[in-house]
């Protein structure tokens, strides 16, 4: 299994309905910053908005165009909590911790629609998610993780659903029952992209794509990125390149994997489709997990990791529409309008992987899929660290993430064959 990730196959709705996009010219020559930036995703971009109101000098530069990596690629799901169950953690870390991760995740949810209303960034967000069970024997769980929600974490936007209401909320019969929670939704998230990017320019950050950094060091108490067009010295450095990293930084590398991730969407299904006839976002009990969701001119975007390599894969629609299939067989003969692909950062536990690797150097990513709204308060956070106030970041530093095992060499390969176990073990 190759670890290249350059390659972010097919080509988006999201980028077929952003319009034309704003382009960012290459750093050309060497230049000085507060806060040096590499990576231009949600966390990356979040950060320089933050950092350069605040009034900090900032430059940031991306490999290739803002928004070509996950976070511009990805099924805009926003979810709740962090990206295991509250009550999860809680066996892990006690209810105190679980309880900190727990709102500070809120909190990214609230900040993440704020900051979009605020700067007039129209992200086409629409209310709702079903998680459901595709087999019987998760039931239980959901129906009490929708009671512990509720009396243990203060969260009261959970419902459960039995097999009729998920059916009906769903449009299939495939699964039998799940909750429904009101308290979070969907988002296109490449305007989010878009619009971070225009908020953070406009505040002074400096703002380049088209920029590989080829190098990070420190000497004297800087930090120094390099490029193949200038060097970028710095006081501090924030690697936000997430499973796009390449060995660029070698302890990110050792914890975060880059996982293919497959989104189709058909044309419009029109308003009397049963299918998610109510608008919500779906995930499903899958280890390798099914997403999918309505765009809000009625297509199905959906969503699927069934490729554990990094090459381009063959044939992403084909793909996408068997699963689909599996679920609404009514749609069997579906056309797939676009067909996309990116790679996801995970780590071992699917928390975030957040550390200072070198002096003055902090890298962000590992979000395993529930980075939509973690990502972008990371980069918050990050800012607030910057202004002296590492308290909240240290929640997610505070993460117990291992490194995967098998080093550089073998660790792909190990993972390939652990995850198509789990795909196996999601089908009998």
């Amino acid at each position: 299994m190759s670890e290249q990730t350059s390659i972010s196959p097919g080509s988006s709705w999201y980028e077929a309905t952003i319009g034309k996009r704003p382009r960012y010219a290459p750093l050309d020559g060497d230049c000085r910053a507060d806060v040096a930036i590499v990576g231009g995703g949600f966390t990356g971009l979040s950060a320089a908005a933050h950092l350069a109101r605040a009034g900090v000098n900032v430059v940031l530069i991306e490999a290739r165009r803002f928004g070509d990596g996950a976070s511009g690629r990805n099924g805009g799901q926003l979810g709740t909590g962090q990206r295991a169950w509250a009550e999860e953690l809680e066996a892990e870390l006690g209810l105190s911790r679980a309880k900190a991760l727990f709102d500070l995740a809120e909190e990214a949810k609230a900040h993440l629609l704020d900051f979009a209303a605020t700067y007039a960034i129209d992200i086409d967000y629409r209310p709702g998610q079903l998680s459901v069970a595709h087999k019987q024997r998760y039931v239980d769980d959901y129906r009490a993780h929708a009671d512990i929600m509720a009396t243990r974490f203060g969260y009261e936007h959970l419902t459960y659903m039995d097999a009729d209401e998920t059916a009906r909320r769903v449009g299939s019969t495939r699964y039998f029952g799940g909750v429904r929670d009101t308290g979070t939704g969907h988002i296109h998230p490449l305007k989010l992209v878009v619009g971070t990017a225009r908020v953070a320019g406009q505040a002074g950050a400096r703002l380049h794509e088209q920029t590989p950094a080829t190098g990070i060091g420190t000497a004297g108490g800087l930090v120094k990125i390099t490029t193949g067009s200038g060097t970028i010295t710095a006081e501090k450095c924030l690697v936000a390149v997430n499973a796009y990293g390449d060995g660029l930084e070698p302890v990110s590398a050792a914890h975060v994997m880059p996982i293919g991730s497959f989104i189709g969407a058909t044309p419009p299904l029109g308003e009397d489709s049963p299918v998610i006839p109510g608008g919500e976002a779906v995930d499903d009990s899958r280890f390798v997990v099914r997403y999918f969701r309505r765009s809000v001119d009625g297509r199905l975007l959906f969503g699927g990791r069934e490729i554990y390599s990094t090459d381009d894969p063959q044939d992403i629609g084909k793909q996408i529409r068997r699963q689909i299939v599996e679920i609404y067989p009514v749609l069997r003969d579906v056309e797939i309008t676009h067909a996309w692909g990116g790679f996801v950062g995970i780590t071992m536990p699917r928390k975030p992987f957040v550390r200072e690797v070198m002096p003055n150097v902090i890298a962000a990513g590992g979000y395993s899929g529930h980075g939509v709204m973690l990502s972008n308060f990371t980069g918050k956070l990050y800012a607030e660290t910057v202004a002296g106030n590492r308290d909240r970041l240290k929640l997610l530093e505070d993460l117990k993430v291992p490194p995967f095992p098998g080093g550089r060499r073998l660790r792909a390969p190990l993972l390939f064959l652990a995850l198509n176990w789990y795909a196996l073990r999601d089908r009998i």
